[in-house]
């Protein structure tokens, strides 16, 4: 059995309006001045001003970090940073996606410590510790929330560095579905796919122990029957709440067992190609829990029966890969290279790329440059009827 050393570092509360909470939450650190780093859009969806009355409730002055976008560069980082030095904030509060909250992680990493985010890719690289940071996740997708990791790309060569250290974990994570309901009808479809995504990978990971197990396969449980139903009925709260607990579990998941190969094939199709994220990973994903599954049809034969209990271990692999190719028709994404518009000629350079990632070193069936190329061709285009 896998020796595991974990420690849970952030306070997850959960709840139906839990956000009116955030104030009284802050005050408990007695900062000066909180910096909410969020996006535009979630300033239109009214969720930025809902924060900020609740921070201003409490008697907490309050700025605003707004400059960023999807997938958050180093340059962005910088600005934050550059923002943060003029505001001087002492609790830092990450609203938003994946994007609002790694970019939040990123800021602490350079305000609190200095030098560039380049100076932290990698793990254990703080040499300080950083501000309290507290994350509210308005989408069902990264579970940057629960995890001590900020995900950053290079602005000049867009290449993608996962940023970890203990300290960088959020001290609470306020967890409001409701927040949910704004997300625009792609976004749920893409942050559900990749929280699905998450849940598979880290179930079948080399590091895989206990506690991952059981985070995961919970998680899995909770996606799998609420992407459905968000995707049927956005306006289905229950089913919103169940995809943001399932994110927050596989998010945990993550900090114990890592990831795979869907995520190192995705994230080159996201550097060249600007393919949002959970578009890259699962169209990915069923190729890869094909190849994975003949090592290890008995782990996916577990993870299925969270959903279909009579599902057998021979079953299991194609079942699943059936499944996610499902899912992602349903959320109207793509399932070939070329509907992407991505050339049979892009596929060495991908595979090449793909094995400089990270999260391909924990897949349980080594990644080569044979095998890379084998799993890009196996989307590159729909299958002759």
């Amino acid at each position: 059995m896998q020796p595991f050393d974990i420690q849970n570092r952030t306070r997850f509360i959960f709840g139906e309006g839990a956000i009116s909470r955030l104030g009284d939450l802050s005050a408990q650190y007695r900062p000066a001045c909180v910096m909410v780093v969020s996006d535009r859009g979630i300033m239109e969806a009214g969720h930025d001003a809902a924060a900020i009355a609740s921070l201003k409730a409490a008697g907490l002055r309050v700025e605003s970090f707004h400059d960023f976008a999807e997938n958050p560069t180093s340059a962005m980082v910088d600005a934050g940073v550059r923002r943060a030095a003029h505001v001087k904030p002492d609790l830092l509060v990450g609203l938003g996606g994946g994007s609002s909250m790694d970019c939040c992680k990123g800021i602490n990493f350079v305000y609190s410590c200095g030098g560039t985010i380049h100076d932290y890719h990698g793990v254990g690289k703080a040499t300080c510790d950083l501000l309290p940071m507290i994350a509210i996740p308005t989408t069902s997708g990264t579970g940057s929330e629960a995890q001590s990791f900020a995900l950053i790309s290079d602005a000049e060569t867009h290449a993608k560095m996962p940023c970890g250290d203990r300290r960088a974990a959020f001290q609470i994570a306020i967890l409001d579905p409701v927040l949910t309901l704004t997300q625009p009808p792609k976004v749920t479809a893409l942050t559900g796919i990749d929280a699905l995504s998450h849940a598979i990978e880290t179930y079948v990971t080399k590091r895989r122990n206990p506690m991952s197990i059981a985070y995961s396969r919970r998680a899995f449980g909770m996606l799998a029957s609420g992407f459905p139903r968000v995707l049927a009925d956005p306006t289905d709260l229950d089913a919103r709440g169940q995809m943001q607990l399932g994110a927050c579990l596989a998010g945990m998941a993550i900090e114990t067992s890592m990831l795979g190969a869907a995520h190192a094939m995705a994230n080159p199709l996201t550097a060249r190609h600007s393919i949002t994220h959970g578009q890259a990973v699962g169209m990915m994903l069923p190729s890869v829990i094909r190849m994975n599954g003949s090592l290890h049809p008995d782990w996916y034969g577990e993870l299925m029966r969270e959903i279909e209990p009579a599902t057998g271990d021979d079953k299991a692999v194609e079942r699943l890969a059936t499944c996610v190719t499902g899912w992602l028709r349903q959320a109207g994404l793509a399932t070939t290279l070329e509907e992407l518009s991505i050339a049979d000629t892009e596929i060495a350079a991908l595979a090449d790329d793909s094995l400089k990632q990270w999260t391909g070193t924990f897949n349980p069936v080594p990644l080569n440059i044979e095998r890379s190329c084998d799993l890009y061709r196996s989307v590159a285009r729909k299958p002759a009827v």
